[in-house]
């Protein structure tokens, strides 16, 4: 099958503005968790933020005002994976230009701050830019319209699962022929009072207020739950072969995607881990390989009790050869958007050859019985999975190769 390269990269995420910031702070193994004012008085009071982000001097102060930092986020990495790919959206042909982003709430934000205007001061309060800054599908909207993309547009939901599957999705468009490009990718900026409370009610959060950095603990034995996160992950999908054929240089070729569904319960996974299994089987079907030959797979790894136990597994069930890391432990789980963070991070560790830390690790649970980066390690393989799965059963895996 046909193989569609990644030749633009662009994060905002916990670990920086920018892909080089980003995997520069993946090297140090350092986690990015720390105490949030926006939480005070919470039961889970820290959360992973962006730093140094400046919407004006990135957007302009007009149209900074004009989006929620969800689109914030995904408008300033869209742009800079377009200049990492060394193309000009001011050239191309709009119309052969799709753009699909993962996300799970759109401007929740704006949600939240304009339904405290409307309790406190009535309909009148409510701001006419309400629906364009909260809608889900102006994230997608918002990139179209300032990146000159006329192609499909569209915004892909199904929660954590998300931005892998819009980068499934866009693949799906280029090798039907529907685009010559994609702008791919996912957005989240939910780290706000009301989402962190609804997690926290579930039981899925960590409780390590005393020890941020320390929470986010993937696939050991003292896990509590994962972290909260914003951020976004975009990123320019080609056919490979017209990559080459305009001299662009590749990040990694996307070879398969997999998808499925559990079928079992809204939040907690398939106990055998089936869909996942599924999905991560698919993955290889579509590019004839053997899941003996993946060396790496950045797991969706959330910290949670049930989920890293399962999905562990499967991993050392069907890809016994591989590095497993959760880039999780450094920049927290950043729902819709982690998906599309972590294949850009896969992407990475395929160009660089190495393989970033599970932070936080001791003592690894007993129980998972796979080979974990406790640190940054340099090692060498062709073939890497990044998974991504949600509530409601959802699961997408993403193979990427050299």
């Amino acid at each position: 099958m046909t193989s569609v390269a990644v030749t633009g990269i662009g994060l905002v995420t916990p670990a920086g503005v920018g892909a080089q910031a980003n995997w520069d702070r993946l090297t140090t193994g350092v986690p990015t968790a720390a105490t949030d004012v926006r939480l005070a008085g919470l039961p889970v009071q820290f959360s992973c933020q962006v730093p140094d982000f400046d919407a004006e001097a990135l957007l302009g102060n007009r149209l900074a005002w004009q989006l929620d930092p969800v689109a914030q986020f995904a408008l300033v990495a869209a742009r800079e994976a377009i200049a990492d790919a060394g193309l000009d959206a001011a050239a191309w042909d709009a119309s052969r230009v799709a753009v699909v982003v993962g996300s799970c709430v759109g401007g929740a934000r704006t949600a939240a701050e304009q339904a405290g205007k409307l309790r406190e001061d009535g309909p009148g309060a409510v701001s006419a830019m309400f629906l364009p800054k909260h809608l889900v599908n102006m994230v997608a909207g918002i990139v179209s319209i300032h990146c000159n993309a006329t192609g499909p547009s569209m915004v892909i939901s199904t929660a954590c699962a998300s931005g892998s599957t819009a980068i499934a999705v866009a693949r799906d468009l280029l090798l039907n022929d529907r685009c010559d490009i994609a702008i791919a990718g996912g957005a989240e900026a939910a780290t706000s009072p009301l989402y962190v409370s609804g997690f926290a009610r579930m039981g899925t959060l960590s409780r390590r207020n005393d020890d941020p950095a320390g929470a986010s603990r993937p696939f050991s034995a003292e896990r509590d739950g994962f972290v909260m996160a914003e951020g976004a992950g975009m990123l320019v999908l080609e056919r490979a072969a017209d990559a080459r054929a305009r001299g662009a240089s590749a990040w990694a070729r996307v070879l398969g995607c997999g998808s499925s569904a559990d079928s079992h319960h809204v939040t907690s996974p398939h106990p055998e881990g089936r869909g996942a299994r599924a999905a991560a089987e698919q993955a290889c079907a579509q590019a004839d390989i053997s899941p003996s030959e993946v060396g790496h797979v950045n797991a969706h790894g959330s910290g949670t009790k049930l989920s890293d136990t399962i999905e562990a597994r499967y991993i050392g069930d069907l890809f016994p050869s591989a590095i497993t890391t959760s880039t999780k432990s450094l920049t927290g789980h950043a729902l819709g958007a982690a998906g599309a963070i972590e294949a850009a991070y896969t992407a990475m560790s395929l160009r660089h050859q190495a393989i970033p830390a599970t932070a936080n690790l001791a003592p690894q649970d007993p129980e998972i019985d796979i080979d974990i980066a406790a640190e940054f390690t340099k090692t060498s393989f062709e073939l890497a999975v990044s998974n991504s799965f949600g509530f409601g059963g959802h699961n997408a895996v993403l193979l990427m190769a050299q």
